[in-house]
């Protein structure tokens, strides 16, 4: 399993982009960075994309991703909860702010969503996806994609804390988690559903708890301002944990 990162961060600018991941060059999680990080034939290649939650810095690019298949006859398969699916329907694919690229026509639609639940397996190609809830803002999963090589990924998404329902259904050998802002946001973090390096220890000391033992970790969502205080505080705690605890960077690829 190759996870490419093709976008790290939650602002975006010349050197940094939305989050947004790509699985074997064909499963995409999240769509902050989707468009401007692929070429066209590249886009192409998409068999599905799992969106995590609703907010603008996930779901950004998927209007755009619609119009470029839309212009090549192209289809493509979205996988996310109900909510998520209402936001892009009312407020972004409503012929009104872009073609409603979702709406089914007398030749399908471009973007055919798919409706999951949280706790409830589903299949896409080689993968077996199972979503679990995350504790964040609004409503929102995270993912485990297992292959059928036996390689497992756990993503978050954006998340805060409260995941001990989630390691207790997992088992992965990577887990890609968000880490937005340092602790001296740590009040922000538990406010907003989001993390920061003391919530994630918090968070990694109950997986290890829970499953006596803990992968790698990589984490994704920071804000670039704040990136080099937040490198520091999460090289503190990868030696406390005696751990890799690694930053994403756009471009950046890992191997299962």
């Amino acid at each position: 399993m190759k996870i490419r990162f093709l976008g790290a961060h939650n602002t975006e600018s010349q050197e940094t982009k939305l989050v947004s991941l790509l699985i074997d060059e064909k499963l995409a999680l999240d769509a902050g960075g989707l468009t401007s990080s692929l070429t066209f034939e590249q886009q192409l290649k998409l068999t599905a994309i799992m969106l995590t939650h609703q907010h603008y810095d996930h779901i950004k690019d998927i209007p755009l991703l619609g119009m470029n298949l839309f212009l090549k006859g192209a289809t493509i398969d979205i996988f996310s909860i109900s909510s998520v699916y209402d936001s892009l329907a009312d407020h972004f694919l409503n012929d009104t702010l872009y073609p409603g690229f979702m709406k089914e026509t007398k030749k399908g639609s471009t973007i055919r969503f798919n409706i999951i639940k949280a706790y409830q397996e589903f299949r896409i190609g080689n993968y077996t996806i199972l979503p679990l809830p995350v504790i964040h803002s609004v409503p929102a999963v995270g993912y485990q994609i297992t292959s059928t090589e036996g390689k497992v990924v756990f993503y978050t998404g954006d998340t805060g804390l409260g995941l001990s329902n989630c390691w207790r259904k997992i088992s992965p050998q990577l887990i890609i988690t968000e880490v937005t802002a340092p602790d001296r946001f740590e009040q922000f973090g538990k406010q907003k559903g989001h993390l920061t390096p003391c919530l994630l220890k918090q968070e990694m000391l109950d997986f290890i708890k829970i499953k006596g033992y803990l992968p790698d970790v990589i984490t994704v969502h920071m804000n670039h301002t704040m990136e080099s205080e937040i490198e520091t505080e999460l090289s503190n705690l990868a030696l406390e944990l005696g751990n890799s605890v690694t930053l994403a960077y756009e471009g950046m690829e890992i191997k299962l």
